[in-house]
C-alpha cells in the first residue's frame, strides 16, 4: 500500500537512550564504542560530544577510550582514567576525577572528594582553551582505576 512503508532495520539496531537522553552503549574498550556513543548523543548533545572527543584527542595523544556505565572514559594506559562524560536532559556533564587537583578548579562540586564537574548547556559558549588547559593537568595526574 503506498504511503504504508515498513520500518528500516537500522532503525532497531540505533541504541536506546536511557534517561536524560544518555546513549545506552555496552561496556567495551577502543574508539568504536566511544563513537557509537556520540553518534547516538540526541540533537545538540552529539555536537558536544564530537567537540569533547576531538580536543581529547588532539590533546593527549593516544588515549585510552572505552565505554563504561554508559559514558565515554578517557584515560592513559595502564595509568587509569582521568575524565568521563555522560548526557542529562539539559547538558552534558564532564567529568574530571582528580579535578581538585586542576587549576583553575572546575566549577561543578561533586560527593565525591577529588572529582570536578563541567556541565555543558546547549547554548553555552566552550572555552576550548580552559577545556584544554584542563584536559592537559588531568592527563598528567595518577588516575582513577575502574
Amino acid at each position: 500500500m503506498a504511503g504504508n512503508t515498513p520500518k528500516k532495520s537500522a532503525r532497531a539496531a540505533k541504541p536506546a537512550l536511557l534517561a536524560g537522553g544518555n546513549p545506552q552503549i555496552a561496556k567495551a574498550e577502543g574508539d568504536a564504542p566511544v563513537q557509537a556513543y556520540i553518534a547516538a548523543m540526541p540533537g545538540w548533545k552529539r555536537e558536544i560530544g564530537r567537540r569533547l572527543d576531538a580536543v581529547i584527542v588532539r590533546t593527549v595523544p593516544g588515549v585510552r577510550k572505552a565505554v563504561k556505565w554508559n559514558s565515554p572514559f578517557y584515560g592513559i594506559a595502564d595509568e587509569g582514567w582521568f575524565l568521563s562524560f555522560h548526557c542529562f536532559t539539559k547538558y552534558v556533564k564532564v567529568a574530571f576525577f582528580r579535578g581538585t587537583s586542576l587549576r583553575p578548579v572546575p566549577p561543578g562540586e561533586s560527593r565525591s572528594k577529588d572529582t570536578r564537574y563541567l556541565d555543558i548547556h546547549e547554548d553555552d559558549q566552550l572555552d576550548e582553551a580552559q577545556l584544554v588547559a584542563w584536559v592537559t593537568q588531568a592527563s598528567r595526574l595518577p588516575g582513577e582505576r575502574m
